[in-house]
């Protein structure tokens, strides 16, 4: 139980004090109420005895009467009224008001028990649920707490104070009668012998039964009450002196009262004891009658808790009703039904019930609110009030007491000598006088026998009740014992349950060692009230005593079981009371049981909101509220938020209900989707009728969810569809998913084309441009958007519930701040020159005129939620000025469907839901965007600290041009090497002109706009032409050419196709990835487009390849806040398998002397070119056609073609091989000029009809742009490496400072690039279509095959990380296999001999072995003629063959020279032998300490010795 202001002992002596009856005269009464009060109302603040009293017990021994209080009531006489053990309707009322009257005192200090895991604030001021973790001010540990609940007291004082008078007992029947005249009577003395004889004869006229009077001798005690603001003082004293002789000293008093005057200390503040007795004045039973009577009763707020029809019920007839109040059938319900009777909206009428209601404060009726009480009365006056009580008590009603329990004990004692089965005997035969009520057979089912008042067992009792009253319990107990038996013996239970109750209580009260507590008489005593006599208000008395001292000791759970045994449906305001007592005993166990706690509290709030109490029903829903909430308990969680929005919406407490309801929507409720539609009606209601709650501001509305991380915005327009046969660019849309690689690569596009536009430095205030931002992007600036341009914002809606939502007139909420950003801007200054706008007050009533000239803002009428749907929203703004703009959150009106039970209507059908049809609210959700979390310096480690997130507010800046692209006969599918003509139109679709086109991408090999310095006039020039002509620049074949030879040579610049020379990326150039868009006059006008060509070429990688374009466009008027914008293009080609060309260089047998004039004496070697038709034929492509081959070199070209097919080019179909050899020179003497050093040579050998100048466009585009991106590719500002292209030549013969490495590299380097030109001939839509394309096949060294496509390997290499940087590799020795390089050799013999070996047995023959130094450097050689010997296949090949003369030379080759040694070979017989067999080590001169190495020789030398 909850802690009591008294302790038990007060409490149970407060409950039975000694009554005392008051007969007043005419004019005693008038003097009285000159106080507004009547004398028994005068007297009640000083009935408490502030000292200790003293009688004897039959034994002469002193008793101490502490603290004794005795109760003053007025005389009023009812006719007999058979009494019945439940509550009348009058005392149901006044039950119900004291407890209304008795609320929680707001703003207490919160009182909080830690039980488990559980804080619980048990105060009697219970916060608002949603908030109470923020009241807890200190935990407590105690075993005890302080939680008090007055109004379970002041129902409890009511209770036992308006019991009525019992025959059983004594207690409360009166033992003294006052009997009060006033001086100004004429003769006061025959008014008191006229009370005198009232009260007799009420007391023994047998028409009235009550008041009940404890004995025959009642104790008549005169007051004669003086005015002395009017009456004679002397004929007062002379009075009172004459009564003494009559009745005695002990017997009467002088009582002078109203010493102040209306002009004497009017401003005196006196102290009002009166009001808290008055306000809890109690229905005593012989104060007022069951009718209506002007006694001050309390009424609490009648309209709206106790009757929420309207008036409080007055009358006696209340039948229908619980305790005396209408109850609203809202209440009417299980305790655990949440949901109404009806699914429609009409089902709410207990919520319109309570709407037209006002609110009431508390008035006192009976006592006039703000009326004064004493006014006449002096503190002097309250001494002499406190005096005569005290005198009263001392002289008069404690020696009657006494003696009477003397005159009783000398009864009995004398009764003693009997024999006590002889008396029992006697009264069983001659009756002892006691009538029986009910035959034998009915004793057990009823009270049993009604004693006569001079029946000793009554006797004995009475003895019991007096020794009680004045504190002597244990003779009390002793009695009550006594009398117990007794009545056990006869079968009367009524009086034996009453003699149990009070044997059990004086045990309790006991000093010194106490007796233990019988609880079990009282269990008895319970059952026996509320099951034999069926009396439930002695019952409940019975209880709420026990229960005390239960608590007391310690036995919450016994008190507690207790408390809910006694609950019934007898009465709802009862038993809440007892279930929230048995929850506060649950949770101050030694281990709380906090669930049981919460569990019991519910139970007594729904008993509280049936008896019509429904802020203590509100109480206990938000205290149980702490335990349910947030543990997973949805469906307890939900009845108990339910009960809580209705009962505040009851109590007009909107923000309390509205709260509660919004937790039913938001959580994830397990509700069924009618319960659902249900709350959500409720929900809507509630906002509808709390007046002015939408007038001023908009309300915050729970649903739907909105995910404000989610939401994304768009600046721009959104990109123009395709037209017929063009391709708009994609750029950026909210219909693509954020790739954070994909933006970082967007941006790393973006730095290289500002680097480039901006001479090779990125500058300081460059930011990337964001066209859509969302939670991964970089938020921390205010992003920027261009007037009359688009914002487009994305909101992600989810509807938590399983009843379909309907938003209509759904838009934007907005402020913007006016900024003119043509003007100079130390305008920051002065910021109150601002002026912001807003949209919020427009957004209140829909479809009303909005703000268009500052911002155009989008509705959309209805937007459409199904049940536990996720859908996104786009609104639009369209800015017409420049300035601050932040979007503050959406604006809409909620309702619910109709049919709450159809979930998949289809909003765009016209039986679809409309919000009309249904209770809407008008509403808003901000978008409130939590930042990332800061984490740089140590206080925002230690801190959890957010930075903002600008996504929502951008800055408008003066208008941009803006771009549009469209690309025409732009594939999807290529072959590899394909090459492709395509066209690109670009439009100026703004108002402001554009310049500084330009063009970044990751694939740069794929496109070209062609060389702006070579003109093309043999290009074709228009769409139409394409099936036609070739995109190459073709020449026809001189007549009387040999195929396969070369047709033309032409010296190329680099930096003519923007290679920026041998392939270096310069600053300023961006690289190749950056390429500058010829614009007729370097600027596009508004409105103005042009269309340009594109080549492209397919990937030499087959596969789906994304390729991204940047185009990249600034202003023609400079100096606005943004500096350029770009346009982004993204592309997907599939490219299918065409060719597979693998080529190999090897050195040519020949020696430079040798070879012709016109070819030059610098050297020549060898080209294989193999040619595979790797395509699969899915393409439908027939056969491929090598029409042509190319070389690009600076120091290589192709010379001619040795084995070419006679009077056709190559051709290749399916899966065919084809093989061609080429004899390759080094570039003639007058091309290696310095002036040439940066210039390529390109030769053609066309093998067909026509010739395809390969250092034009596109051809010489795509070779350049291959050699750039075969390597990685980095940063514009960062210079690239030297490629392979880029390598210088090398230093003249005697270089020694070079290092080993590079001149046995240059000895078999080769830096020759070969272009293999086909076509393709496919058939498409029954039609045959040639395709052209090229490869390119890289060589680099001698005898080493390169291909044209990139191996795997390869390209998983070039992706392995590297976590530090690389450092410079180490000074490396040559290889082997590059040594073995250094010298050609090459054998000169005739090819046949003949020889008469009959005539001469050994034939010599001469041979000449040529020696070619190929490095650049100083070279000794030795050549070693003696066969091996190692292996027997050697010596049956070489055993009749011999080198003749020296077999070891040793000599030295200057760079580059070419030297002849006479050899000669001995045969012995004829044959066909190998005189390859020299042996040829070398090594550079100036390296003494390297070894010679093995050089490889020719091929087999085969000479045939004839006979002859």
């Amino acid at each position: 139980m909850a802690q009591c202001v008294q302790s038990v002992q007060e409490f149970i002596q407060d409950s039975f004090v000694p009554m005392v009856a008051v007969l007043c005269s005419e004019d005693a009464e008038k003097v009285t109420r000159k106080n507004n009060l009547n004398f028994s109302e005068l007297l009640r603040p000083f009935c408490r005895l502030t000292s200790e009293g003293h009688t004897r017990d039959p034994n002469n021994q002193v008793q101490v009467v502490k603290n004794l209080r005795i109760s003053v009531n007025n005389v009023v006489a009812r006719p007999s009224v058979p009494t019945s053990g439940v509550p009348g309707p009058a005392q149901r009322r006044l039950l119900s008001e004291v407890v209304s009257a008795c609320q929680p005192a707001e703003g207490g200090v919160a009182n909080v028990i830690t039980a488990g895991d559980y804080d619980l604030n048990i105060s009697a001021s219970v916060p608002w649920y949603s908030d109470w973790r923020d009241t807890l001010t200190e935990l407590s540990t105690s075993k005890h707490y302080t939680a008090t609940t007055p109004w379970f007291e002041a129902y409890r004082e009511s209770f036992l104070q308006s019991m009525p008078a019992s025959d059983h007992e004594f207690l409360n029947h009166y033992l003294a009668c006052l009997l009060v005249v006033s001086s100004s009577e004429a003769v006061p003395v025959e008014q008191f012998l006229k009370l005198s004889q009232e009260q007799h004869r009420i007391q023994h006229n047998g028409e009235y039964t009550n008041p009940k009077w404890f004995i025959p001798n009642t104790l008549k005690y005169y007051v004669l009450l003086h005015d002395m603001s009017q009456g004679d003082e002397q004929r007062a004293d002379s009075v009172y002196e004459d009564m003494k002789q009559r009745y005695g000293a002990q017997g009467c008093y002088l009582l002078k009262i109203n010493s102040r005057t209306a002009a004497v200390g009017a401003d005196e503040q006196i102290p009002d004891p009166w009001s808290q007795y008055l306000n809890k004045s109690s229905l005593q039973s012989q104060d007022q009658s069951e009718e209506p009577a002007p006694a001050p009763v309390v009424v609490n707020n009648t309209a709206v808790e106790n009757n929420v029809g309207g008036t409080p019920e007055m009358d006696g007839h209340d039948s229908a009703e619980n305790d005396g109040v209408s109850i609203n059938s809202l209440d009417n319900t299980h305790p655990l039904q949440l949901d109404t009777a009806s699914d429609t909206p009409g089902s709410l009428d207990s919520l319109r019930s309570v709407a037209v209601e006002t609110k009431t404060t508390t008035v006192y009726t009976g006592v006039a609110a703000g009326t004064s009480h004493g006014a006449c009365l002096t503190l002097k006056d309250h001494d002499r009030l406190r005096l005569f009580i005290q005198e009263f008590t001392f002289r008069g009603l404690l020696p009657h007491i006494e003696k009477n329990i003397r005159q009783l004990n000398d009864q009995l004692v004398s009764r003693k000598g009997l024999s006590r089965s002889l008396f029992s005997a006697t009264k069983k035969w001659f009756g002892g006088g006691k009538v029986p009520e009910k035959s034998i057979a009915e004793l057990k089912n009823t009270s049993g026998l009604l004693y006569p008042p001079e029946a000793p067992e009554l006797q004995i009792r009475k003895m019991a009740d007096l020794c009680f009253l004045v504190q002597h319990y244990e003779l009390a107990y002793s009695c009550y014992h006594t009398a117990k038996k007794d009545f056990l013996s006869d079968q009367a239970m009524l009086y034996a349950a009453g003699a149990l109750e009070m044997a059990a209580v004086s045990a309790f009260l006991q000093g010194g060692a106490p007796r233990p507590y019988p609880a079990h008489y009282m269990d008895t005593a319970i059952q026996t009230y509320r099951d034999v006599c069926k009396n439930k208000v002695l019952a409940e008395r019975c209880a709420l005593l026990s229960a005390e001292v239960l608590k007391s000791q310690a036995k919450y759970s016994d008190a507690a079981t207790l408390l809910i045994k006694m609950t019934s449906e007898d009465s709802d305001l009862c038993s809440a009371l007892l279930l929230e007592q048995a929850a506060h005993c649950f949770i101050n166990m030694r281990n709380p049981m906090v669930r049981k706690f919460a569990f019991h509290m519910i139970l007594a709030g729904h008993r509280f909101s049936k008896a019509g109490q429904k802020r203590h029903a509100l109480r206990c829903y938000c205290q149980a509220m702490q335990v349910y909430k947030g543990k997973g308990w949805s469906l307890a969680e939900d009845h108990i938020n339910f009960t809580i929005g209705r009962q505040s919406f009851t109590l007009r407490q909107p923000e309390n209900a509205v709260s509660a309801f919004r937790h039913i929507l938001t959580n994830d409720s397990q509700q069924t989707s009618t319960q659902q539609g249900a709350f959500l009606r409720e929900y809507l209601y509630v906002y509808r009728n709390v007046p002015g709650v939408c007038e001023v501001a908009l309300p915050q509305l729970p649903l739907p969810c909105i995910n404000s991380s989610a939401t994304r915005v768009y600046f721009g327009h959104e990109r123009r569809l395709a037209e017929g046969e063009k391709q708009a660019a994609t750029h950026v849309s909210l219909d693509q998913e954020f790739d954070r690689d994909l933006a970082a690569m967007w941006q790393d596009l973006e730095e290289q084309v500002v680097a480039a536009a901006n001479r090779g430095v990125v500058p300081a205030t460059f930011y990337p441009t964001q066209c859509c931002l969302n939670s991964q992007t970089d938020n921390l600036r205010f992003p920027l958007a261009v007037v009359e341009e688009p914002i487009i914002v994305e909101v992600a809606f989810r509807n938590p519930l399983k009843v379909p939502l309907v938003l209509s007139d759904l838009s934007l909420l907005w402020k913007f701040t006016l900024k003119d950003f043509s003007r100079p801007q130390p305008q920051d200054v002065m910021v109150g020159d601002a002026v912001t706008i807003s949209n919020e007050k427009e957004a209140i009533t829909p479809r009303t005129a909005q703000k268009d000239d500052i911002i155009a803002t989008e509705v959309i009428p209805e937007f459409y939620l199904s049940s536990e749907e996720t859908r996104v929203a786009r609104l639009k703004l369209l800015p017409r000025q420049t300035g601050q703009l932040n979007i503050l959150g959406l604006v809409y009106n909620l309702a619910s469907t109709p049919s709450t039970g159809d979930s998949t209507i289809n909003s765009n059908a016209s039986q679809g839901p409309s919000a009309t049809e249904g209770t809407s609210v008008r509403g808003r959700q901000d978008l409130e965007i939590q930042g990332p979390r800061l984490n740089q310096t140590k206080e925002e480690k230690t801190s959890v600290s957010h930075g903002p997130d600008r996504r929502l507010d951008p800055t408008i800046t003066p208008p941009m041009p803006l771009l549009e692209v469209f690309f025409l006969q732009f594939p999807t599918a290529l072959l590899c090497g394909e090459i492709r003509k395509a066209y690109v139109e670009f439009c100026n679709v703004s108002r402001i002109p554009l310049c500084g086109l330009r063009v970044a991408s990751t694939h740069p090999d794929f496109f070209t706009f062609g060389s702006s310095s070579l003109a093309t006039p043999l290009t074709p020039l228009s769409p139409t032409s394409f099936e036609n002509c070739s995109a190459y620049k073709t020449l026809a074949t001189p007549s009387g050419a040999t195929p396969g030879s070369v047709t033309a040579v032409t010296l190329v610049s680099a930096a003519d196709f923007g290679s920026g020379g041998g392939g270096v990326t310069g600053p300023g150039t961006g690289g190749k990835r950056v390429v500058e868009i010829p614009l007729g006059e370097g600027t596009l006008t508004p409105g103005e487009s042009t269309q340009l060509p594109l080549w492209l070429r397919g990937p030499d990688q087959e596969g789906v390849h994304e390729i991204n374009f940047l185009f990249y466009f600034e202003s023609a008027e400079k100096g606005g806040k943004i500096s350029h914008r770009v346009l982004r293009h993204t592309v997907f080609i599939c490219a299918s398998r065409s060719l597979s060309v693998r080529a190999t260089a090897c050195r040519s047998n020949t020696l430079p002397e040798e070879e012709r004039e016109e070819e030059g004496k610098n050297g020549s070697m060898l080209v294989f070119v193999d040619m595979e038709n790797i395509n699969t034929s899915e393409a439908g492509v027939r056969e491929f056609h090598i029409v042509q081959v190319s070389s690009s070199s600076k120091q290589w070209r192709l010379h001619k073609c040795i084995n070419p097919a006679e009077d056709k080019d190559c051709k290749l179909t399916s899966r065919e091989r084809g093989k061609l050899c080429f004899r390759a020179t080094r570039c003639k003497p007058h091309e290696a000029t310095s002036k040439a050093l940066e210039k390529y040579t390109f030769a053609d050998l066309s093998l067909g009809n026509e010739q395809i100048i390969s250092s034009t466009t596109p051809c010489a585009d795509f070779f350049f742009r291959r050699c750039q991106s075969s390597a990685s590719w980095r940063p514009p500002i960062v210079v690239e490496t030297q490629g392979r292209h880029s390598r210088s030549q090398g230093a003249g013969p005697g270089g020694g400072a070079e290092d080993i490495t590079g001149v046995v590299r240059k000895c078999n380097e080769v830096d020759l690039d070969i272009i293999v030109l086909w076509k393709a001939f496919v058939v498409e839509d029954n039609k045959q279509v040639i395709l052209e394309g090229q490869l390119h096949v890289a060589l680099q060294t001698i005898g080493k095959e390169a291909c044209s496509l990139t191996q795997k390997e390869e390209a998983q290499e070039m992706v392995l990380l590297k976590f530090k940087p690389e450092l410079p590799p180490p000074m490396t020795r040559p290889s082997m296999e590059q040594l073995s390089h250094l010298i050609k050799t090459n054998l000169h013999y005739p090819e046949s001999y003949s020889h008469p070996f009959i005539q001469k047995s050994l034939c010599m023959v001469p041979v000449t072995l040529t020696l070619s130094n190929c490095s650049l450097a100083h070279v000794d050689a030795i050549i070693d003629l003696r066969h091996k010997t190692t292996s027997p296949e050697s010596l049956e090949v070489h055993g009749s063959f011999t080198w003749l003369g020296q077999t070891q030379y040793k000599l030295q080759l200057r760079a580059q020279e070419v030297m002849r040694l006479p050899l000669r070979a001995g045969f012995l017989h004829a044959g066909v032998y190998n005189l390859g067999t020299p042996r040829v080590f070398a090594k550079l001169a100036d390296q003494g300490a390297m070894c010679e190495t093995s050089q490889q020789t020719a091929t087999p030398a085969l000479i045939i010795i004839n006979s002859t």
